[in-house]
């Protein structure tokens, strides 16, 4: 666990992505869950 600093304080961040879609339909594809993947990383 990497623990991040600035000046007055130390924090561990976590993402929490939650996606809402309006119609039921395939939104993230293959090509774009990759994408998400390394931009998350």
């Amino acid at each position: 666990m990497d623990l991040d600093s600035n000046n007055h304080s130390v924090f561990l961040l976590y993402y929490h992505l939650v996606l809402v879609v309006k119609y039921r339909k395939k939104v993230i594809n293959d090509t774009i869950s990759s994408r998400l993947k390394e931009i998350f990383e």
